[in-house]
């Protein structure tokens, strides 16, 4: 089944069930995903691929955590708890997070094959890395572990 079957389904049990605040994130996922379907149209029919189900889902997350982290600074609470009930369910259509450890082990493989010694290397490191880690782990994360190899 594919991810756009997938939230359509979850669409219709979340009317039914009348979870709100899931019903909520799961439109704001559909209509992400068809805004990204609109904007790639050739000719009159685009269907996302996989990848790109993906790419729509990270930034959803992103701009979810970037948000939770505003309201939690600007001292609201409530908004905070909005966003971090959203981004859950978001987080359930992106596939499982790596480990830490997992991350490590591609991003040095990465700075083996490129070369990488110096810190002056980090964005053809970060570039390969993010490709390979794409919608698997955070880019603050990655971004840390890549630092941390490269100036040791």
């Amino acid at each position: 089944m594919s991810l756009k079957e997938t939230i359509d389904r979850d669409l219709k049990e979340s009317l039914k069930s009348g979870a709100k605040d899931r019903l909520n994130a799961i439109r704001s996922i559909r209509a992400a995903l068809l805004e990204k379907e609109v904007s790639i149209r050739v000719a009159g029919k685009a269907v996302l691929t996989d990848e790109q189900e993906i790419e729509v889902l990270v930034s959803l997350a992103k701009k979810r955590r970037d948000a939770i982290e505003q309201f939690t600074a600007g001292n609201r609470p409530d908004l905070a708890e909005t966003e971090q009930s959203e981004l859950k369910v978001i987080e359930e259509y992106l596939p499982e997070p790596v480990s830490d450890d997992e991350i490590e082990r591609v991003i040095k493989e990465i700075v083996a094959k490129t070369g990488a010694s110096s810190m002056k290397d980090i964005g053809r490191v970060m570039g390969e890395s993010m490709k390979a880690l794409k919608g698997k782990a955070d880019g603050n994360k990655v971004q840390q572990i890549v630092k941390s190899l490269l100036s040791a």
